[in-house]
């Protein structure tokens, strides 16, 4: 019932910034694909918010990305993924895309010891989204977790290049490095830009696990699977919709992509 629906844009939501390395991750990989992002900036981080807040919060997200006529919705957000995904998935008629699955599925094919870690912030890592999530798929794997709230402040400032990401990567993973995992997933969409940083830590023999460039290969294969996938031929568009901050969102998007954006508040 969805082809007909192949020039519609990717809908992406998320509680604030993170979710632009997803963006970025489907530029690369689907450049032919119209994009629209929302980015929940008056209500970040939903992380302190309750079960039920995170739900309403997620369900009216989806809503305004279908305004937007989208094919598919992208939930870039470990929160919302972690809490709201199942409830998604049964209100709304179109597939939707959470974070933490394709993240897992990938930590599961790649490691070689069966001891994975996660880091991600303190609300993921108490949810257990990601470690429940390896357990369905194979209870024999040891997962490991560890929150690293400094991370996201210090990527929002710009500075994934100072010494301090070192020195702080270097406490939080620690105790990761002594239980030997091999593999490593990188559980917050803004993490993969301390990707560098963290690999250096880990050591070359520590597999990163980059859950914005698994979403992305979870949307082409529903895409593909759905005949849903636009057209090389033709430019295609990408719109930023926020409900706050535009003028700071713009500035630190531009570290997450690499050029300017226009952004409009909804």
């Amino acid at each position: 019932m969805w082809r007909k629906y192949y020039n519609r844009p990717i809908g992406v939501f998320d509680s604030g910034l993170g979710g632009l390395t997803v963006v970025r991750e489907l530029i690369r990989q689907l450049p032919q694909e119209h994009i629209v992002y929302y980015g929940d900036t008056a209500r970040v981080p939903y992380g302190t918010k309750s079960k039920e807040s995170i739900i309403r919060f997620s369900k009216e997200n989806t809503a305004i990305l279908l305004k937007r006529q989208v094919k598919i919705v992208v939930v870039a957000c470990n929160t919302s993924s972690s809490y709201a995904l199942t409830v998604l998935r049964e209100q709304f008629s179109l597939p939707v895309v959470g974070v933490i699955d394709p993240g897992a599925r990938k930590a599961l094919s790649v490691t070689r010891n069966q001891r994975v870690g996660i880091i991600a912030t303190s609300a993921t890592v108490n949810s257990g989204a990601y470690v429940k999530a390896i357990g369905c798929y194979n209870r024999d794997i040891h997962v490991f977790s560890q929150a690293c709230p400094l991370f996201v402040p210090l990527v929002e400032e710009g500075w994934m290049h100072k010494s301090i990401v070192s020195t702080i990567a270097r406490e939080y993973l620690a105790p990761l490095r002594r239980l030997k995992i091999d593999t490593l997933v990188l559980g917050c969409t803004h993490y993969p830009l301390l990707k560098k940083v963290l690999q250096v830590v880990m050591g070359r023999n520590v597999v990163l696990v980059d859950s914005a460039k698994e979403v992305a290969c979870e949307v082409r294969r529903i895409l593909e699977e759905g005949r849903l996938l636009r057209p090389s031929s033709g430019k295609s568009r990408h719109e930023f919709l926020i409900s706050d901050r535009p003028q700071e969102f713009s500035r630190i998007a531009r570290n997450f992509l690499g050029h300017p954006i226009n952004v409009v508040k909804i």
